[in-house]
Order: structure tokens, then sequence, then C-alpha cells
């Protein structure tokens, strides 16, 4: 059985990579990119990626689902990155030798505070009880979404901790070229990954809402699922990517039986991202908000205004607006 929404930070792509001493086109801080050869990654041979679910890779910024307080809370990635002096050190690191494995980081001291409520990520290997930093020199990692911090004010639009409800979007249960946005028990979500779009996010790539009137909401992982998928070769992939119109996505995750994840992202194959208007963001939605919480609560004018929309349907995702 798939595991859907798993907990994993880091994801290989389906294809063998290799670098190329380029600015990267998605880490602006990234001196060399990550390129897919046309060669098969073994790991996903191994796993069966022929067989494995198609889903799409959404664009957003990552959430998780665990308990805070007694109760479900939704946390916001936060990766502990080093500090000034062995960041200099690392990129001298990877000009020199043209990689990043094999740098000696010294965990105790070289990475940035992080708030005591931080946690690492499933999954990141740990030595002498100390969380271990990855290939990019950063430990991934999540921090609870608090109403009072700023910071994370947009992930904090999309839940109410006194009604323990999220806000999510997911595919129609009885149509499946239908989404809907509802008002779902954050206790259905518990240790799911969940990616946060919307307005104020990584450039709104889905169209959603507006300056005046943001939109965001939460998508569970490998929940939205791509229904004719291309074969996983190398120049299929890239043609239907740019030909199709169900491949105006940034990138494919495969949900293999064993439980792994393999990916690929548009720039892996040389790509754009965005290109044109997203594939999702032209998909019908159906509001589906019943919300019955405090309507003083200025925080959650989302819920309130998506509640007012309760049953109406809409043509495209981004075609969403409220009532003046």
């Amino acid at each position: 059985m798939r595991r859907l929404g798993c907990v994993q930070h880091k994801v290989p792509c389906v294809f063998v990579t290799e670098v190329k001493e380029e600015q990267s086109r998605k880490r602006e801080c990234q001196q060399f990119q990550v390129v897919a050869t046309p060669r098969v990654n073994p790991v996903a041979l191994e796993a069966n990626v022929d067989g494995a679910l198609a889903t799409e890779k959404m664009d957003g910024t990552c959430c998780y689902v665990t308990l805070y307080k007694g109760k479900p809370y939704l946390w916001a990635r936060l990766d502990r990155k080093p500090n000034k002096q062995a960041e200099k050190r690392f990129k001298k690191y990877q000009h020199s030798h043209r990689t990043c494995k094999g740098f000696p980081w010294n965990v105790e001291e070289d990475f940035k505070m992080v708030p005591e409520t931080w946690i690492p990520a499933h999954r990141v290997k740990h030595h002498n009880g100390h969380p271990m930093p990855d290939e990019l020199g950063h430990i991934p990692g999540w921090v609870p979404v608090e109403n009072n911090n700023k910071q994370y004010c947009w992930h904090s639009s999309v839940v109410d901790y006194g009604s323990g409800a999220a806000l999510v979007l997911r595919p129609n249960a009885d149509d499946e070229d239908v989404l809907d946005i509802a008002d779902v028990p954050l206790a259905d979500l518990m240790e799911q990954t969940l990616e946060l779009i919307g307005t104020n996010v990584n450039g709104n790539p889905y169209g959603l809402g507006s300056k005046k009137q943001p939109i965001h909401c939460l998508v569970s992982h490998g929940s939205i699922q791509i229904r004719n998928p291309p074969p996983v070769d190398f120049q299929q992939l890239c043609s239907w990517f740019h030909q199709s119109q169900e491949g105006r996505v940034e990138g494919i995750v495969w949900h293999c039986d064993d439980g792994t994840l393999i990916k690929v992202h548009r720039h892996h194959l040389g790509l754009t991202w965005p290109d044109g208007g997203s594939y999702l963001g032209g998909r019908s939605v159906v509001v589906r908000v019943d919300w019955t919480g405090d309507e003083c609560n200025s925080s959650k004018h989302l819920f309130v205004s998506l509640s007012n929309l309760n049953g109406h349907t809409f043509r495209r995702l981004q075609d969403i607006q409220f009532e003046p």
C-alpha cells in the first residue's frame, strides 16, 4: 500500500544527475546546477517507478501536521543553515572540490540558532546525538505555526486552532476533473506533509487570489494525481512537459509501492517554470467551506470569506473572487 504525504526531506531524481558549473536556476545561493542525464536512476528502477503512482509536484512551501501543546498543529518548514563563517568555508570547498559531498561540519558551532520549538525532519541523519546537514549544508526541520508570529501569517490564515480546522485544496470525491477547497479537521492530516500555496507564496504560479484578496490553502503531498503520466523516459518526459496541457506542472513525484519517493523537476530537464498558465490553476473548483468559528477574529477572514462562497463552483481555480 502506498503511503502518501510522508515526511521525507530529500527525494532522489528519477534520472541520474550531474553537476554543471553554472548558477542554479532554482537557488540563488547555489553556484552550480543539478541536471538530469538520460539514464534512469537505479534507485528508481529498484523501487519499480514504472508501476508507481505519479502525482503533481506542488510549488509552494512545505508544511507538516503533528502534535504541539497536546493538539494537532501546523508546522512550517525551517531549515537550520550555516553561519557566515561556515558558509564561506563550505563555498570554498564546493569551488575547489566541485561537489558538496565530504565537507567536514562542526554541527555544534557551524549553524545558526533556531527557536527552542524547532524539531528536525524525519530521516535527518544524526551523529553523536546531533542532527546532521544534507549535501546542501542545511538541516531540514519544522517550527509550530502560532497565530502571533507575523513571519508565518500566510500559514496562520489557513488554520483555525479553535475549531481544529485547516483549508485544504483536494480532488473532488465524485469528479476527478474537479477540485474542492474544504475545511478539513487538522486531526485528519496528522503526520502528513503538505504544501502551502497561494497569493504570497513562490510568486503564485497558480494564480490564486490577489494582493487585495489573498487566498492560500494547503495541498497534501501526493493528493493531486497525474492521470495520464508519460513513461519514465527522458525524451518522452521532456515532450510531455513542453507540449501537454497536463504537463504544465512544476514536476512529478512518483510514490512507489515500497514507500520510496522519486521526483523530476522541470529544471532538471532544462525547462523553465512557471511557463505560462499552470494546469492546476485552470481546473474547476467547488468551495466546500462551512466554518462556524469566531467571525470576530480578523485573522480568520479567509475562513469567513470562503464560508460565504460555500457551494459555489468556479470554472477555474484562479477565478475565485470574494463578494465586495
